[in-house]
């Protein structure tokens, strides 16, 4: 299955606290993490966060500003995100392709402004303050349950075949293949459920693969491996794996 390594945090850093925890049993389809990312104690330094590209759609609270939220997704490259010296964000990651609200509804890289939309996040963020890590996943689950009942978001059984046949997945035909569709109808689901052409999906998987160990899996020989994480991630994999722990 699909195992996101969503985020490189930076390992010089200390008294920074990143937590995550699985889903209930009955969300594993929709939800692959709940996230927590604060800081213990201001920094001297600004934050930098890596955030990898892993084709999921998060929901993001920042705990410090309860109007600052909403739906996001990321590219096919990396983005490194400037948190400040003080914050606290609380992240749904819902696994690729099970969002089924509509494009403008989402944005790209980190949420800054106040939250507009017709969702009832700013609500549940206030409600989120001041309680543990446990507390806060029995409210997510809650919102995602109704989320479910709304039909806001839907296990996606495209992404779900391709995950069980990565080993099997070398191209864009082998992506249709798996999943009993043409290669013009996989790109029209993929590109309306993940916002990804079937090219960059692939990528980003091959990267995915890449981060769990099995680069051979994913690439054709070494070099190619080296050139492909580096133009995602903007680092070579060995620098990568000095400066971020993933």
């Amino acid at each position: 299955m699909y195992d996101p390594k969503g985020n490189g945090k930076d390992r010089s850093v200390e008294n920074v606290q990143f937590l995550e925890a699985e889903p209930p049993e009955h969300l594993r389809g929709i939800v692959h993490r709940f996230l927590e990312l604060r800081t213990l104690s201001p920094l001297s330094d600004d934050y930098r966060f890596h955030a990898l590209p892993d084709a999921c759609t998060y929901v993001v609270f920042d705990q410090r500003d309860p109007g600052v939220t909403g739906v996001t997704r990321l590219r096919a490259s990396s983005e490194e995100l400037n948190l400040g010296t003080s914050f606290h964000f609380l992240n749904i990651r819902l696994l690729p392709g099970v969002w089924q609200g509509g494009r403008d509804e989402t944005s790209y890289g980190l949420i800054h402004d106040a939250y507009t939309g017709s969702l009832p996040l700013i609500a549940l963020n206030r409600s989120l303050a001041g309680k543990d890590f446990a507390a806060k996943q029995s409210a997510l689950s809650e919102f995602i349950e109704s989320l479910v009942e709304s039909g806001r978001v839907v296990a996606n059984r495209v992404t779900e075949r391709i995950f069980q046949h990565l080993d099997d997945i070398h191209s864009v035909a082998d992506m249709a293949a798996v999943s009993d569709l043409s290669p013009r109808q996989l790109q029209r689901v993929l590109k309306k459920t993940t916002g990804f052409s079937p090219h960059d999906f692939l990528k980003v998987l091959r990267l995915q693969q890449s981060l769990n160990g099995e680069p051979s899996l994913a690439y054709a020989d070494q070099s190619h491996f080296i050139h492909s994480f580096r133009k995602a991630t903007g680092y070579t994999p060995g620098k990568y794996a000095r400066k971020f722990d993933v």
